[in-house]
């Protein structure tokens, strides 16, 4: 245990990560199923058709709204939310760490500075919660989730959009708003698997993001000097590993981004067939590769609870150790 593995974040929020990890990928595999109904024809017809798609894609949008709702109660009526609210916040420090970032880059700076600090052999200490590229992620993903959501609720009904706007074009419009931003979202969401299921230090999962911190001691000895990536060690597949799904995570992402000008998506055809020419034989594997991207993600997020539940199971038995050796009983928390 190195204090890399420190948890960050409360059992409340490593829970609703979770949730909207599992809500994210199901609104991902059904719209693009949606998008994509050519290039991903198999995906379409294991969810059940059409019908199918659109019928789950909207009960994991009600989904979405739910822990959006939920989210933002949660952040309002209590103190950890509010204080955590306030963390998120992106201030002038962050504008200043990424100005310096860049003068660093570009060799005009000494190092980094505090609020970029993440896993450069810092101390526990001089580390920030989030640093700006992590504030500035969720930034993005609140106002990417918004805009889906908002757009979402008004295409949901296309025919009375179009009355309401008096037009079919407008309608369209919102279709075709909603599947680009999604599109967006979903490169960030493979170069964020990527990111955090790949690197070095936490491969293959970063289990802070699953583990919540009042399960995980904090523990500084004065001999330690560093935060503890001097005592890790490269896992012998990460080497291949990491450089393969770099490369499906590329290819998904450039897919995905050409697939969406050509594709418009809605509505689904009645046959669905794969496009011929060794172009679209190309894009038709590179979506796909996208897909199995996402797919990747979602195995890495249910390891990570598996791994939650394996932690949980050794805490308990522990104190059930200490507590037999003492001559008492433990109690449960609950």
């Amino acid at each position: 245990m190195t204090n890399l593995d420190h948890g960050k974040f409360t059992r409340v929020t490593t829970i609703f990560h979770s949730l909207l990890a599992l809500d994210v990928f199901a609104l991902f595999f059904t719209g693009y199923a949606v998008m994509f109904n050519d290039e991903l024809w198999w995906l379409v017809v294991l969810l059940g058709g059409n019908t199918g798609v659109l019928g789950v894609h909207r009960i994991a949008g009600m989904g979405l709204i739910a822990l959006i709702v939920f989210w933002m109660t949660l952040m309002l009526i209590t103190d950890t939310g509010r204080s955590n609210f306030g963390e998120i916040i992106p201030g002038p420090d962050d504008i200043e760490a990424f100005l310096q970032d860049v003068r660093f880059m570009l060799g005009r700076a000494d190092e980094r500075p505090p609020n970029a600090r993440q896993l450069a052999g810092y101390d526990a200490d001089e580390v920030p919660l989030l640093s700006y590229v992590g504030k500035g992620v969720v930034a993005i993903f609140a106002v990417e989730l918004t805009l889906l959501t908002v757009s979402g609720l008004l295409i949901w009904s296309k025919t009375g959009l179009a009355a309401l706007f008096q037009t079919k074009a407008a309608a369209m419009g919102f279709v075709v708003f909603h599947g680009l931003l999604g599109v967006i979202m979903l490169m960030g969401v493979m170069f964020h698997v990527f990111e955090h299921g790949f690197h070095p230090a936490f491969y293959p999962v970063e289990t802070k993001a699953f583990i919540p911190r009042s399960m995980i001691p904090e523990y500084h000895s004065e001999e330690e000097s560093g935060n503890g990536i001097e005592q890790l060690s490269l896992s012998p597949s990460w080497n291949w590993a990491a450089n393969v799904m770099g490369v499906l995570t590329v290819i998904g992402i450039v897919s995905v981004l050409v697939g969406s000008i050509f594709d418009e998506g809605y509505p689904v055809p009645r046959e669905l067939a794969i496009g011929g020419g060794p172009t679209n034989l190309l894009l038709t594997v590179g979506i796909n590769v996208g897909i199995l991207v996402l797919l990747v993600g979602l195995v890495l997020s249910m390891y990570g609870n598996v791994l939650r539940v394996r932690w949980e199971r050794q805490l308990e038995e522990r104190r059930r150790g200490e507590a037999a050796t003492d001559g008492g009983s433990v109690e449960s928390d609950d």
